[in-house]
């Protein structure tokens, strides 16, 4: 993989050829979901509040919600105001073609023990995004939220989205009860391949709610130990779902690993295959080694980026991490760590710019070919 090429230099204000964004988040929906809800779940929150764990606490880390400080999102979450600025400020700016928001509500659901109201809430947030968000911007696309906590519950959800053409994958946060190769969320999967859509993970939420410690040690007192923790816990998502043998029972299965960076995907698999080749007597339905289902299943987005202090490495680690067929450019768009798409990589050969920005995602969530090319064919 070369370092150099012909891809857009930082000093671009727009990328020449259209992007495709995989970590969108457009504010956390509050009480313009309530419509969407039961009215029972509406005359509770109304009475006793929402009964949502929060991570508040940890998020010292920019403006409301971690929006970088220099964003002045409406506050209107879902409105014509908000779409309108996002596509403005943002999808226009940068020449997105298509913006993957992932979630349109609070992971929180994802960690009350009250699975019948996450399932409510996830449901209300999926049909919010439909119609208040996804409807209103043709290059918007969103994804399924779900009760993880309860699976045949989770699956219900996923078969009743899953053919929108609008959402794209099924999202849950990092923060879990059990390993994601667990075999309570076969179910899940099932949904998954079923209605033919990834299964997302994004940070969030570990350590909240019903939700397991962010780390092994325990309990953190600081962001930066927050937000270092939460690769800990990917990578054990990661190992899971290869030696549980969730693959060999699902092999139509992508997952997207979002938001937790990706240079660590290397020496991790390195270190992955050192102890298959020692111990494969106890995972005897692993039949490949760990590198190659990463290679075959999983995807990861690109933000936050973790830079080598050598430019001379950079290329590399990209190589070693299948960077060309299994990365996908994000921005975290808008919050305060955000990865501009024309200053957060080096620059790289075209080729392997264009598959990054673009053509991994597009392959991987079914979206067409670029406008631009598709209008260069028909001339």
């Amino acid at each position: 993989m070369k370092a150099v090429g012909t891809a857009p230099t930082g000093a671009a204000k727009k990328t020449k050829r259209s992007i495709i964004d995989t970590d969108i988040h457009l504010g956390a929906v509050g009480e313009e979901v309530l419509p969407y809800l039961p009215r029972v779940y509406r005359e509770q929150i109304q009475t006793f509040g929402w009964r949502l764990p929060s991570q508040n606490a940890m998020y010292l880390n920019g403006a409301a919600h971690g929006v970088k400080q220099d964003e002045k999102l409406p506050r209107d979450n879902g409105s014509e105001g908000l779409i309108a600025y996002f596509a403005e400020n943002h999808l226009d700016k940068y020449n997105i073609e298509h913006a993957i928001l992932t979630g349109t509500g609070n992971y929180a659901a994802q960690t009350t023990p009250d699975c019948d109201y996450a399932a409510a809430l996830c449901a209300a947030y999926n049909d919010y995004g439909i119609e208040r968000m996804i409807a209103r911007d043709s290059r918007i696309k969103s994804s399924i939220m779900i009760p993880k906590q309860d699976p045949l519950l989770a699956a219900k959800e996923i078969d009743r989205v899953g053919s929108h053409p609008g959402m794209v994958q099924v999202i849950v946060s990092n923060g879990a009860e059990k390993p994601y190769g667990h075999r309570f969320y076969h179910p899940i999967y099932e949904a998954c391949v079923r209605n033919g859509i990834p299964f997302a993970i994004h940070v969030s939420m570990e350590g909240i709610g019903v939700n397991n410690p962010p780390t092994g040690a325990g309990h953190v007192n600081h962001y930066i130990e927050y937000r270092a923790a939460r690769t800990q816990i990917m990578m054990a998502h990661l190992a899971s779902l290869i030696f549980e043998g969730v693959f060999s029972k699902f092999p139509e299965l992508k997952v997207v690993m979002i938001e937790a960076g990706m240079l660590w995907i290397a020496p991790y698999l390195w270190r992955l295959d050192q102890d298959w080749k020692a111990l494969r007597s106890q995972t005897p339905w692993v039949k490949e080694a760990p590198s190659e289902y990463y290679r075959k299943h999983f995807r990861v987005t690109s933000q936050p980026i973790e830079l080598p202090p050598s430019q001379a490495l950079f290329a590399p680690m990209m190589e070693a991490i299948h960077a060309e067929h299994n990365l996908m450019f994000a921005s975290d768009y808008p919050h305060w760590d955000f990865d501009s798409p024309t200053l957060a990589f080096p620059k790289m050969d075209h080729e392997v710019w264009d598959r990054i920005f673009y053509q991994n995602a597009a392959e991987l969530y079914g979206l067409p070919q670029r406008k631009q090319d598709r209008e260069a064919e028909e001339d």
